[in-house]
């Protein structure tokens, strides 16, 4: 598999918005010809076989029947298991010894967006190459030639238990010793993949659920709900009297809790957390955990504390999971809310991190305010400027500006600015010990993007 420069496929598979390009179907249908040709050239001996999920968008309709088409035209069957969240196309790929992993998704996006995420047969996110090579197919005209004679065709199958497969792989692992009898928990299910199988999960290990943005339309997905926007999560919360609150986002890879006054726990909490948890108790591998350049340091600081490093990846759930197989960790993640627990996962899995946050909880039998809250994280500050895609960060007026915040900060902070891989935004980071200066070259960095943004318009 030869390697080469990915344009269609970024951070996170291809993300864009539905029926614009590259989100249209005839894109979907020649992803799935070129990625169907390279994987059954790869599957000699048996007839080659993918599994596509989505999530709840309108959309998904679709692109799936797109992808299906794609591949089925190049002599590979096609397994449809319908709105799941991403962990569980990626389990399902391995399970049923699946040849290609689809999930069709735009993750915490709106609903007008809509994104496609390959997972090869050991359930792992697609390495740069093959997303590379997959894109050189497409691009060539010699890929009508690997179409099927008819004999060859691909079958499409929905595959009707795949729901239930997944809800007692997540069920497992949650220790079989404990419950969750009298434990009252919010699920906000984001009106996304995961509003079915949350719910059930949680219920079946004796949890009260209150049931939050379970009934999706098509174009509710992420809109006042979910991991992006846990505030009505926290408020009901605290109206039921709930001990904890969890918040998922439109595919049920991200995790953002509430303890039981309504206060939000990030990811950087939650992996602090796991980390502690399974270091006590001799689980942890690789002697630390692996998080992107976001987390906080106060992170880093509670697990040094502990003798445990944390390496630093590039943004984006891909390179940390590439990075935990490099160290053989099995706990890493995202601020945002991305957990990958290798125990149980190849990639993030909300509804698994939440079950661990809980054992913690129900065998210590103290509340989620005592547990979750590892460390005093520092002063951070997140801004994300927009733009139309022509935006130069060597723009004099812009390096002038991170020039300043960078000597500003010179031994007391750090300062991160990063193009967002899934959508049209620039975000500025910083933080430091002091929270007024952290708040001052935040809002000067991205002043200085707002102007030169306005300059290159007129």
């Amino acid at each position: 598999m030869e390697s080469g420069t990915r344009r269609l496929f970024g951070t996170d598979g291809v993300r864009g918005r539905a029926n614009a390009p590259p989100m249209r179907a005839e894109t979907a249908l020649r992803l799935g010809q070129a990625a169907g040709a390279m994987f059954r050239r790869l599957a000699a001996g048996h007839r080659p076989r993918v599994v596509i999920g989505k999530d709840t968008r309108l959309s998904g309709y679709m692109i799936e029947t797109a992808l299906a088409s794609g591949f089925i035209s190049v002599g590979m069957d096609v397994n449809l298991v319908g709105p799941l969240p991403t962990p569980a196309i990626a389990w399902l790929t391995r399970s049923l010894r699946a040849d290609l992993g689809v999930m069709i998704s735009a993750s915490h996006n709106p609903f007008e967006d809509n994104g496609i995420k390959l997972f090869g047969p050991d359930g792992w996110k697609l390495s740069d190459a093959a997303e590379a090579e997959i894109e050189r197919l497409m691009a060539d005209d010699a890929l009508e030639d690997r179409l099927a004679v008819p004999a060859d065709l691909g079958r499409a199958v929905r595959l009707e238990d795949a729901r239930g497969r997944y809800i007692e792989a997540a069920k497992s692992a949650f220790p079989r010793h404990l419950r969750l009898d009298g434990l009252r928990i919010v699920v906000d299910c984001a009106n996304g993949a995961g509003y079915r199988v949350a719910p059930l999960v949680l219920a079946e290990l004796g949890a009260e659920v209150i049931p939050l943005g379970v009934s999706p339309d098509g174009v509710n997905i992420n809109r006042g709900c979910g991991s992006t926007v846990p505030e009505h999560m926290r408020s009901e919360v605290v109206a039921h009297g709930a001990d904890l609150g969890i918040a998922l986002d439109g595919d049920a890879d991200r995790l953002i809790l509430a303890d039981e006054a309504g206060r939000v726990i990030d990811g950087d909490q939650i992996l602090a957390l796991i980390a502690d948890a399974w270091s006590r108790s001799g689980r942890l591998a690789g002697g630390g955990v692996a998080a992107t350049l976001m987390s906080n340091m106060g992170l880093e600081r509670f697990l040094a504390e502990r003798g445990l490093v944390l390496e630093r990846t590039a943004v984006g759930d891909r390179y940390v999971s590439e990075r935990m197989r490099e160290r053989g960790m099995n706990v890493g993640g995202e601020q945002s809310g991305h957990m990958i627990l290798t125990d149980y996962a190849t990639t993030g899995d909300g509804l698994v991190a939440a079950l661990q946050v809980l054992a913690v909880i129900v065998e210590t039998a103290r509340p989620a305010s005592s547990v979750c809250r590892q460390f005093e994280p520092l002063p951070q500050r997140l801004r994300n400027v927009r733009h139309d895609g022509r935006l130069d960060l060597s723009h004099p007026g812009i390096a002038a500006a991170i020039a300043e915040a960078e000597a500003r900060l010179a031994g007391r902070g750090r300062l991160l600015i990063r193009r967002s891989g899934t959508e049209p935004v620039v975000r500025v980071m910083a933080e430091a010990e002091d929270e007024a200066l952290v708040a001052e070259v935040v809002d000067g960095v991205a002043e200085a993007i707002r102007l030169a943004l306005a300059e290159a318009v007129a």
